[in-house]
């Protein structure tokens, strides 16, 4: 049984890169997307959203196919995927309740359904593509989620994920954890998280039973006008960084910011 399985660890400056959470221990906080779609889209929309085309295009997503949507958060690489195929053919799955709602809202065409990836709600072979945009290092069991995402895909078709390079030192939120561990050395940042370095999210797909696995690098250029601009959706507690800055005080914050 053959599909193509394209995993995309993504370099450079301003570039793409997620992998799978299975954190545990340490000091490194809990993640919850259990924020409203527009703190989101703030936050890292105005990264995801530039990436999703150059996602779909890795991923070959063309017309005539029905596509899945892993971890669709607010509904970035849904918009582009229906763009490309419409909206009957495109299915979504996200564990927060605030995203499904916005997705539904969004895009009411669209099947969209609150499930984690490690138990996707559809039958055996029922997609052409599967995929996985900034979401891998957020599951719970990434190995599992990969499998099941292989499992709802035809024979053929194509599983594909990508993930910010924060081992690489060369993702959006980069910056910021460097400002963070002068402020604290032993701050736990995101480098750890599963699929974030060079290789490992094809190895992910390995240990998942995939095969034919491509692996390349992804480039997108987001300019932020000015610093402020950058700096503010960092304060709306999205993500390990936002629950981060959450957790200091006022002058701890201010700290943080200067740097």
């Amino acid at each position: 049984m053959k599909r193509r399985t394209r995993p995309a660890w993504t370099e450079g400056p301003r570039t793409l890169a997620f992998g799978p959470v299975g954190f545990s221990g340490g000091k490194f906080p809990a993640v919850s997307f259990a924020v409203g779609a527009d703190a989101y889209d703030r936050f890292m929309g105005r990264y995801s959203a530039p990436l999703a085309p150059a996602f779909a295009d890795f991923a070959a997503v063309v017309g005539a196919s029905r596509v899945l949507d892993v971890g669709c958060g607010p509904g970035s690489l849904t918009a582009e995927l229906v763009r490309r195929v419409g909206p009957a053919a495109v299915a979504a799955v996200d564990p927060s309740d605030s995203f499904v709602t916005a997705a539904h809202a969004r895009f009411p065409a669209v099947d969209v359904r609150r499930a984690t990836a490690e138990q996707l709600p559809f039958e055996d072979r029922a997609f052409h593509a599967t995929l996985a945009q900034l979401v891998v290092h957020f599951m719970s069991e990434p190995v599992t989620g990969l499998r099941e995402m292989a499992r709802v895909t035809r024979d053929g078709g194509v599983v594909a994920a990508c993930v910010w390079d924060h081992d690489g030192g060369e993702g959006p939120l980069s910056l910021f954890w460097d400002a963070a561990r002068e402020l604290d050395r032993d701050v736990e940042d995101e480098s750890r998280l599963a699929g974030t370095r060079k290789g490992h999210l094809a190895q992910l797909f390995g240990e998942a039973g995939l095969d034919a696995i491509e692996e390349t690098a992804l480039r997108i250029t987001v300019e932020h006008p000015t610093f402020e601009d950058w700096w503010e959706p960092f304060t709306l507690g999205v993500g390990p960084a936002g629950v981060y800055v959450a957790g200091l005080d006022v002058i701890r914050q201010g700290e943080l910011r200067e740097r």
